[in-house]
């Protein structure tokens, strides 16, 4: 619920005011303590434009008399009548007109209230216009009106800085309008003011990832991680830009770690056996992993695919030591998951190429053709 500022000192602002003062701004004053109390009673908002127009009328005669328009007060009272008019009518037109109407005299309040006389008065009025921006920022930013959701979110969010969902969803219109340095700031402000939300550290980690600041994205994802252990699309991030710059053995732990927790996530036993097999050239666990990742989807075409090339491995190992036993039956085993992953994924080439080796093997001349004539037509 939007909070309408009126602080109470504003009667003190009221009845300190000199009696000398012009008549018209002594009624816009009476104006003002008659609205505090149709606030404190819950006054429906017919009622309250009615008392703020009193105040109005006394205002615009009070800017036209030559000692009271160059008054504080005058423009102190206008731009605080003029916000709440803004935040309260529901005529659209009126409320935008008088929106801009309380910029215009806040501006004019603040430069010529040079003893501060008139601060709280200021501060409430600036509050106000806030809100309004706000309400009018997140229309425009329903409406995907990105650069005016931008210029009006922006401006709320330096004013109320340690809103964190106010700094995100500027950060959003930012990076929606490709102003990335711009985005991050926002989102960064956000997460320094306790933001939690693991999509927030994707955010950041992604922006320093495209800006070449990998160890800046990999310890945004650890923080997020911190907040948020073990989900899923924070630790799918971590893990990928842990391999995509060879860090294998943070990426390792982190995998072994999630599989504690999550033993349902085939793309988690895939990534440990595939480094299992690349960097611990533990082809055995490795084989169990792509296993395990089958269990789970018996139609993982990257499991079935590198779990072939496993066997392959074992297969031309076992040639080595001269076991032929040993290397026929991972060959076979190889050639069935090879030949699922093919139903699978008919046009991946490198499938292909293994089976058209393993039939050479085999001495199957007319598979070896067939597929080299498949392969020929890709």
């Amino acid at each position: 619920m939007r909070k309408i500022l009126f602080n109470t000192s504003l009667l003190l602002i009221v009845s300190n005011l000199a009696f000398s003062q012009g008549s018209q701004i002594k009624i816009a004053n009476n104006s003002l303590a008659k609205l505090q109390n149709s606030i404190a009673e819950k006054a429906d908002a017919k009622k309250q434009l009615t008392i703020i127009g009193e105040g109005i009328k006394a205002i615009e005669l009070a800017e036209k008399d030559k000692k009271t328009k160059n008054w504080p007060e005058t423009w102190s009272i206008k731009a605080y009548l003029s916000s709440y008019i803004a935040l309260i009518d529901e005529n659209e037109a009126n409320a935008d007109k008088y929106f801009q109407f309380a910029q215009d005299a806040l501006a004019q309040a603040k430069k010529l209230d040079k003893f501060q006389s008139n601060t709280e008065l200021i501060n409430a009025s600036n509050h106000n216009i806030h809100i309004k921006k706000q309400s009018k920022g997140v229309e425009a930013f329903q409406q995907n009106d990105f650069i005016t959701a931008y210029d009006l979110l922006k401006r709320v969010s330096d004013f109320k800085p340690t809103d964190t969902l106010l700094a995100t969803n500027v950060a959003i219109c930012a990076q929606s309008l490709q102003q990335y340095n711009d985005a991050l700031d926002y989102f960064l402000r956000a997460k320094d003011n306790g933001a939690k939300n693991p999509t927030l550290f994707q955010s950041i980690a992604n922006i320093y990832a495209s800006k070449f600041e990998t160890e800046l994205a990999i310890k945004t994802l650890e923080d997020g991680l911190k907040l948020n252990a073990y989900h899923p699309l924070l630790t799918n991030d971590y893990i990928n830009i842990l391999l995509d710059n060879e860090q294998y053995e943070k990426a390792n732990k982190a995998v072994e770690s999630s599989l504690k927790t999550d033993k349902r996530s085939k793309l988690l036993y895939f990534l440990y056996g595939y480094l299992q097999q690349n960097q611990e050239k533990n082809i055995a666990t490795a084989e169990l992993s792509y296993q395990k990742a089958l269990e789970v989807d018996y139609n993982y075409f990257d499991a079935l695919y590198q779990l072939a090339v496993a066997y392959i491995q074992t297969a031309n190992e076992a040639l080595k030591q001269k076991d032929t036993k040993k290397f026929t039956a991972n060959i076979n085993r190889a050639e069935y998951s090879l030949l699922r992953a093919h139903d699978i994924n008919i046009n991946h080439k490198n499938t292909v190429r293994l089976l058209i080796d393993i039939y050479t093997r085999k001495n199957r001349l007319d598979k070896v053709q067939e597929l080299k004539r498949k392969l020929n037509e890709f």
